[in-house]
């Protein structure tokens, strides 16, 4: 009886936390939206950025560091990024503010996807996330597949994760192509 009384409780804190990180992303994400259209757009931009310090020093000494100018500062960008809230709902289901914080200075919006598709699959926590982002599994699995062909027997994206290399004892070599590698007997 303990056990099955402890996994509801389980569970519904598991969920409780989910749900609570999903309202903290989208309240971001709209005041982000709004601080984007209202003070920094049209013909406000000029005096809108000057205010956003005086804004963020307020907004921090009533409800703390979460808003602090950085973080209001990512807000607007994480907005922008993403003009839709029909974007930001299902994503916020599945990363944290902290995953955010992570993909927000990526460039492109395949890899931004491809690191949150990641996050979602695997259960990524943000420091798994950020090691992810700075071993750049993204363009990794992006050179391999553009080295495959058509009739190649590897499969797409088999070579995203570098532990696929250790794994498999192929060395890897930035002047040299994974598939030259391979190719070539560089193994150790």
């Amino acid at each position: 009886m303990f056990k099955n009384v402890s996994e509801i409780i389980e569970n519904r804190i598991r969920r409780t936390h989910v749900q609570v990180n999903q309202e903290n992303v989208l309240m971001f994400w709209e005041v982000g939206k709004y601080i984007g259209s209202v003070l920094l757009g049209g013909e406000r931009a000029g005096y809108g950025k000057q205010i956003v310090v005086t804004l963020a020093q307020q907004l921090q000494l009533k409800y703390g560091t979460s808003f602090d100018y950085s973080n209001v500062t990512r807000m607007i960008k994480f907005a922008a990024r993403f003009p839709e809230i029909e974007i930001v709902v299902p994503l916020a289901q599945h990363l944290s503010w902290s995953h955010f914080i992570a993909l927000l200075p990526l460039k492109s919006d395949e890899a931004f996807m491809f690191y949150a598709n990641d996050v979602k699959i695997r259960r990524l926590g943000k420091r798994e996330l950020r090691k992810q982002i700075s071993r750049k599994a993204y363009e990794r699995r992006e050179i391999a597949n553009s080295q495959l062909t058509e009739i190649s027997t590897v499969p797409f994206n088999v070579f995203k994760d570098p532990y696929y290399h250790n794994i498999n004892k192929i060395k890897t070599c930035k002047k040299i192509s994974l598939q030259t590698s391979v190719m070539s007997g560089y193994f150790t």
